[in-house]
């Protein structure tokens, strides 16, 4: 049973630089190339670990949660949609803040200077109707 183990082992590390390659239609690449998976994976995922997390003020109070992030043309990930409304959404008020304005801070995202109030007190963001 081990020596089956280590034969499919070593015929899966021999076929691996074969699947390993980017995918490529004409001459442009699809995709990520094999030597780049490993810096991606190390980066953040919104859906995973930003979208739904909650935004707390520097006195650790809870003052939203974040609904959206915002990508700007020119492909920075410019604002955060936090939503500063009721409880489960009713009332909802949804707030704009550049993401600059945000920091980690051992696992919560802190938005220094903000209160509940605050936030319901700013201009809603509203979804542009395409």
């Amino acid at each position: 049973m081990k020596r089956a183990v280590i034969v499919m082992t070593a015929c899966v590390a021999l076929a691996l630089p074969i699947v390993a390659k980017a995918q490529v239609a004409g001459s442009t690449l699809i995709g990520v190339a094999a030597a780049e998976l490993r810096a991606v994976a190390l980066g953040w995922s919104a859906k995973r670990q930003v979208l739904g997390q909650s935004v707390f003020n520097e006195k650790a109070e809870r003052v939203g949660a974040i609904d959206d992030i915002l990508i700007s043309p020119d492909r920075a990930v410019s604002y955060a949609i936090i939503n500063a409304g009721g409880f489960l959404g009713v009332a909802k008020h949804d707030v704009a803040v550049p993401v600059d304005q945000l920091k980690l801070v051992g696992h919560k995202l802190i938005l220094a200077g903000a209160t509940r109030d605050a936030l319901k007190e700013t201009p809603p963001f509203e979804y542009s109707v395409k």
